[in-house]
């Protein structure tokens, strides 16, 4: 994962394609074409045309239980708040079924539950052996899910490699030109980054 004051972006590479307008529920609205969500999930499976569609309605089915979007697979994607959307479109990304997964502030939109959900996926995914790049500005969750990150600062890779040897009060402090503490919780492998509090007096 990476993280800094001026983290690269590294965006997923997402393949989707469109047709006119059906009884399967594309529409128009505007001008604009309208997606269902389980429409946009099923863009994913582009790249894999004629496989068979048991096999892409497996993938696309799959991907969306993972990402907690099946619930809502017939709403227009457009309808969507921001991290629903999110989701949506880290389901296109899982539907695709490739070994590399590069993702840019997965979890910017998400509340809490989904932000530890979305990482949940990208270790699982790492550990299957895929190779999984993740963007960060949140170090504690970076720290608490990646087994190596990058810190960028100016464009530069500023450290790299365990979170546990990377994560320094000096080296985040340079970097964030901000106060950092590092404390390692006991029974972890993760540490935990704190920003000391700043007490104001008004007079």
């Amino acid at each position: 994962m990476a993280a800094g004051a001026d983290a690269v972006a590294l965006g997923a590479v997402l393949v989707g394609v469109g047709s006119d307008a059906d009884d399967e529920g594309e529409a128009e609205a505007d001008g604009e074409a309208v997606f269902r969500v389980e429409e946009v999930v099923r863009m994913g499976r582009a790249p894999w045309a004629g496989v068979g569609r048991d096999e892409d309605d497996a993938a696309v089915a799959g991907a969306m239980a993972a990402t907690e979007v099946a619930g809502f697979a017939d709403r227009p994607f457009s309808a969507l708040s921001g991290g629903e959307r999110a989701r949506a479109a880290l389901a296109r990304v899982l539907a695709q079924r490739a070994p590399p997964l590069p993702l840019d502030e997965p979890i910017a939109a998400l509340d809490l539950r989904h932000q530890e959900l979305m990482l949940r996926i990208c270790r699982e995914r790492a550990r299957a052996g895929d190779a999984v790049v993740v963007v960060l500005h949140d170090l504690g969750l970076a720290a608490a899910y990646a087994h190596r990150v990058a810190i960028l600062c100016a464009g530069r890779d500023a450290a790299a490699g365990p979170p546990a040897e990377v994560f320094t009060a000096d080296l985040l402090g340079e970097v964030y030109r901000q106060p950092v503490e590092v404390f390692p919780p006991p029974g972890t492998g993760a540490v935990l980054i704190h920003t000391p509090t700043r007490l104001l007096t008004f007079t």
